[in-house]
């Protein structure tokens, strides 16, 4: 059977039938709102035919409980997703040096749905995380990222270290983030094809992970703070990726 798979928030669930509108089967409107934001996103189901229902504030609650859902839901049969075996080709289909982030067992969603939006933001082309020890791309998830689950390639893998491996061989640098690393994420080049791995909450990247890395990097830490949230950490490495890679696309006058 197909899973059903439940989007909600009007960013996410606006973006959703923006670019993929197939995947809506229904769409749930708290009868209450008439606002310019609700509006539009019936004007788009109306444009894709996905059938609309008007229901009371309670059975959106009944549905997602202890969320703030902003009154819509889409019910969605779930994003086409890539598979291990897929990643070879999608490698060699990209026009430029693939640019990647890969979450080792980040498990809290709301951390997950922020790095999938930090890394739509940064121009990552794809996300792997592992099967276990990770957060589902659950409803939490998509909300968190404002719509870019439903746009960013996401491949969920069983063997990890495998899977740094296969990218190894296939030229690209892995630098994964510790806090006790000596290189500085600022001294480090991450220009060309690149990885960048980001280790779960409060123990970080895994032994077997951080064997597989190139090199390891840490971001520098001025007070008495000693480490980052997550996806904080995941979107301080992404941008400095991307500050290297612009400065080293730019033309030398």
């Amino acid at each position: 059977m197909k899973k059903t798979e439940r989007v909600f928030g009007l960013h996410a669930v606006r973006s959703l039938l923006e670019r993929n509108p197939a995947r809506v089967s229904l769409l749930m409107v708290l009868e209450t709102r008439n606002d310019a934001r609700v509006t539009e996103i019936l004007a788009l189901a109306d444009k894709a035919n996905v059938p609309v229902r008007r229901v009371a504030r309670q059975e959106l609650d009944e549905r997602l409980p202890g969320v703030s859902h902003q009154g819509v839901l889409a019910e969605s049969g779930g994003a086409p997703a890539l598979g291990e075996h897929d990643l070879p080709c999608f490698l060699e289909s990209l026009d430029r040096p693939p640019f990647l982030l890969v979450l080792d067992a980040v498990q809290d969603p709301h951390n997950l749905g922020a790095c999938l939006r930090s890394a739509v933001a940064a121009g990552v082309d794809l996300v792997i995380i592992p099967r276990d020890k990770s957060a589902p791309l659950n409803a939490t998830v998509r909300k968190v990222a404002c719509g870019a689950a439903e746009t960013l390639p996401v491949v969920r893998v069983t063997n990890l270290a495998r899977t740094l491996r296969l990218l190894r061989d296939a030229g690209i640098w892995i630098y994964g983030a510790a806090g006790e690393a000596d290189a500085s994420l600022y001294e480090t080049d991450l220009g060309g094809p690149l990885a960048l791995v980001l280790g779960g909450e409060g123990k970080g990247l895994r032994r077997l992970t951080r064997e597989h890395c190139d090199g390891l990097v840490s971001i520098p830490m001025a007070g008495p703070v000693g480490s980052l949230n997550v996806s904080v950490a995941t979107g301080v490495c992404l941008f400095e990726a991307v500050r290297q890679r612009l400065a080293a696309a730019r033309p030398v006058a």
